[in-house]
């Protein structure tokens, strides 16, 4: 048996002090009397069985204290170590926020297809470390590397396009995400770069930043979103229609150099089975040793504490009742 608070059983300590002042309180309470001769008591008198079990309340309080702190410490059943296997990388996920995303080819637009694309591929990667960098005109992290999910996610629900100066910088994007996954230890380090246009901003080529993810030996996916030629784009003064530049021949170029893969998300359904081919081709498995799932046993514990007060009260209102 494991206790999941284990240190509320120090609260036990305090019972010595309960049981001194108990027996201190006792022999105050004894009452002398003053005779002229005792040779009337000097025939041995019957006692009382309730005598003998007049510490009898006070011991089930006693016992009843000590085990609503085991209830407090949560004590939990456990069975044997088991071994299995997880599977587990590091994933840095870089998203284009220019104001290109906000096409609407994919809908609603190009930013909220791949955000909630993206978010589903997380919910499905629990055992991965997963950090986010956006970009347009420069780039920044907005997460770094984290199996915190959940913070993730909500950072997720605050990008939108405008944060950053506008443009694309696609190769200092890219460089930034190596700088943040270079360092990592697992045995597979993933960068997912999605864009929907050319690399127009930043002091670093795409390439060279491919080159350097290359020598860390980090593999890097790219996606181009958009379709082909034109694109529905929201303006103030109503839709109109842009024509989609994906610069492929970077994006495959940097996806060759590092071991990666090239891909083209027309439409929201293909970006979905995109990030459902990366999911299952980037797997690693790992062996880890663990204990099977906790029991908690506080129940039967807080049964015997209800069941002693109960007694002790019962007790103390009839059989062992003291007459002031």
């Amino acid at each position: 048996m494991i206790f999941a608070n284990p240190t509320y059983l120090y609260l036990l300590l305090l019972l010595i002090p309960m049981a001194g002042w108990y027996i201190w309180k006792l022999r105050k309470s004894q009452a002398s009397l003053q005779v002229s001769s005792t040779k009337a008591f000097d025939l041995p008198a019957a006692r009382s069985y309730k005598v003998y079990l007049r510490h009898v309340p006070f011991v089930l309080r006693m016992i009843a204290l000590a085990l609503l702190i085991i209830v407090l410490a949560r004590p939990q059943s456990t069975d044997k170590w088991q071994n299995s296997t997880t599977e587990g990388i590091d994933i840095m996920m870089v998203l284009d926020v220019s104001t290109s995303m906000l096409a609407e080819d994919l809908k609603p637009n190009r930013l909220e297809a791949a955000k909630d694309v993206a978010a589903s591929f997380i919910n499905g990667r629990p055992n991965d470390n997963i950090g986010l960098v956006i970009f347009a005109g420069e780039s920044f992290t907005q997460c770094p590397l984290t199996t915190d999910h959940t913070i993730l996610l909500n950072l997720f629900k605050d990008i939108r396009c405008g944060l950053i100066e506008d443009g694309t910088a696609i190769g200092m994007g890219l460089a930034n995400a190596v700088g943040r996954i270079k360092d990592s230890q697992a045995k597979s380090k993933v960068i997912i770069l999605l864009t929907d246009g050319e690399n127009n901003r930043g002091e670093i080529a795409p390439v060279t930043a491919a080159e350097i993810a290359r020598t860390f030996g980090v593999r890097v996916y790219t996606i181009g979103v958009g379709t082909k030629g034109q694109a529905p784009y929201p303006t103030p003064r109503g839709t109109i229609m842009v024509d989609v530049d994906i610069d492929e021949p970077t994006l495959k170029q940097i996806a060759n150099l590092t071991g990666g893969e090239y891909f083209r998300a027309e439409n929201s359904q293909a970006l979905k089975q995109i990030y459902q081919r990366i999911d299952e081709m980037e797997k690693t498995k790992i062996s880890v040793q663990e204990y099977s799932k906790k029991q908690e046993e506080y129940k039967l514990w807080a049964l015997l504490v209800l069941g002693l007060l109960l007694l002790e009260i019962v007790l103390r209102s009839t059989l062992l009742r003291n007459i002031p």
